[in-house]
């Protein structure tokens, strides 16, 4: 798959688990999460390619996907007072969402 596709994939899943917990504040959680997908897309790219062609195993993929967590700032929830402990909480299921929606279209 092409990254620009997997990357809209990505931002649709993404936007979904968003939508279960903080569907007031879509708009504004769309744009960290499109922020988030650009800053990481070069190393998603690379990272996906690798685990194509088994040179990654999932588990490699998703500790690299951990690694850019500092870049994925959910301002708009922050500035809506939700606590640091569900923001990481949240964090980690982006990552696994990433994680999940990847293995299933590429592997």
């Amino acid at each position: 798959m092409e990254i620009e596709g997997l990357i809209q994939l990505l931002k649709e899943e993404l936007l979904k688990v968003l939508g279960e917990s903080y569907s007031d504040y879509k708009k504004e959680t769309k744009e960290d999460v499109e922020s988030f997908l650009m800053l990481s897309k070069v190393k998603l790219e690379r990272w996906t390619s690798l685990l194509q062609s088994g040179d990654l195993t999932p588990e490699d993929y998703e500790w690299l996907l951990k690694s850019q967590k500092d870049l994925l700032i959910l301002n708009a929830l922050y500035q809506a007072g939700v606590s640091k402990l569900r923001l990481g909480h949240l964090k980690n299921k982006i990552i696994k969402t990433i994680v999940n929606t990847v293995i299933t279209v590429v592997v």
